[in-house]
C-alpha cells in the first residue's frame, strides 16, 4: 500500500511543479524547455527509484531491427557518446557509478540501462506531447528548443541504452563463462 501511495505522490507533485513551470515561464523559449526537462528528469529519476521494479519486459531485449547497433551508428550514437566525453558527462557519471570488472556489477549496469531508458521513454513522451501543444499555439518555430532538447537529452540517450546493453549482455555472459 505504501509504494503505491508514494508513486501517486511523486505524480502529483510533478503535475503540480509542471504546473507552477508553465505558470512561471513562457512555454515557447530556451529557458522552459530547458527547465522542463531537468525537472522531469527530477521527477522521473524519484519515480523510477520508488518503482524498484525488476524491469524484465521483453520490450528491454535487442530488437532484429536494431541490427546489433548498426542502426544506432547510423542517427550518430558514436557522435552523441563524443559529445558525452567532451562535456564531461561521462567522467561525472563514472565517479559517481564506478564500474567494477565482475559479474555483479555488469548486472547492476545492465538494470541501470533498463531504468535509465525507462525514465528517458517517460520525459521523451511528455515533452513530445509539449512539442506539439506549443507546435500548435505559438508556432512551430517557436517549438524548435523543445524538440531539439528532447532529442539531445532524451531521444540520443535512450538510443544509447540500447546500444549499449547487448555489449554489456554479451560482457555478462563472457564473465559468467570465465
Amino acid at each position: 500500500m505504501r509504494k503505491p501511495l508514494i508513486l501517486i505522490s511523486i505524480a502529483i507533485i510533478t503535475i503540480g511543479a509542471i504546473s507552477a513551470l508553465v505558470y512561471y515561464i513562457r512555454m515557447d523559449g530556451l529557458s522552459f524547455a530547458w527547465a522542463l526537462n531537468f525537472l522531469l528528469m527530477l521527477c522521473v529519476l524519484a519515480f523510477t527509484e520508488s518503482l524498484k521494479s525488476q524491469l524484465t519486459s521483453s520490450y528491454y531485449n535487442e530488437k532484429k531491427w536494431e541490427q546489433r547497433g548498426k542502426i544506432y551508428k547510423h542517427v550518430g550514437i558514436n557522435f552523441f557518446r563524443k559529445l558525452l566525453v567532451w562535456i564531461g558527462w561521462e567522467k561525472l557519471n563514472k565517479k559517481s557509478n564506478p564500474i567494477e570488472k565482475n559479474t555483479k556489477a555488469l548486472m547492476n549496469l545492465h538494470y541501470q540501462t533498463k531504468k535509465s531508458e525507462l525514465g528517458h521513454v517517460i520525459i521523451f513522451f511528455i515533452v513530445l506531447g509539449f512539442n506539439v501543444f506549443v507546435a500548435f499555439k505559438f508556432g512551430v518555430l517557436k517549438s524548435l528548443w523543445l524538440l531539439i532538447l528532447n532529442v539531445l537529452l532524451n531521444l540520443y540517450p535512450i538510443f544509447l541504452q540500447r546500444y549499449n546493453r547487448p555489449r554489456i549482455e554479451r560482457a555478462i555472459n563472457l564473465s559468467k563463462r570465465g
